[in-house]
């Protein structure tokens, strides 16, 4: 998501300079997810602990970087793609959420 906001903002135009700072405040938001989660993250945004919930969240993502440049299409159609794959993972009843999506949520085994 960062490496694409980077490469988003090139036609320097006021638009593509919104969308990229949103691009790479969302990648640096999300891989800050992977190793720590704020508690206020839990309660305004927990619909990204849930497969579903992230999978539309890089699906939306994944749009916002399609445009007409080369690596803006790649980027996005792989961050699509990671997201459909999440999506798909919350009907497989045999994977289990990672233990940083169980944390933040109440159910599937976490903590009491």
């Amino acid at each position: 998501m960062v490496v694409g906001g980077i490469f988003h903002i090139t036609p320097a135009t006021i638009t593509h300079v919104v969308v990229a700072v949103y691009l790479i405040i969302f990648g640096l938001a999300t891989a800050l997810l992977e190793f720590q989660i704020p508690p206020q993250v839990a309660r305004y945004a927990s619909f990204l602990f849930s497969f579903v919930g992230r999978g539309v969240f890089y699906i939306f993502v994944g749009t916002l970087l399609l445009e007409t440049g080369i690596i803006d299409i790649i980027a996005g159609t792989l961050i699509g793609l990671v997201g459909i794959g999440y999506v798909v993972l919350e009907f497989v009843p045999s994977i289990e959420p990672p233990q940083n999506m169980r944390e933040a949520d109440g159910g599937w085994g976490a903590e009491q």
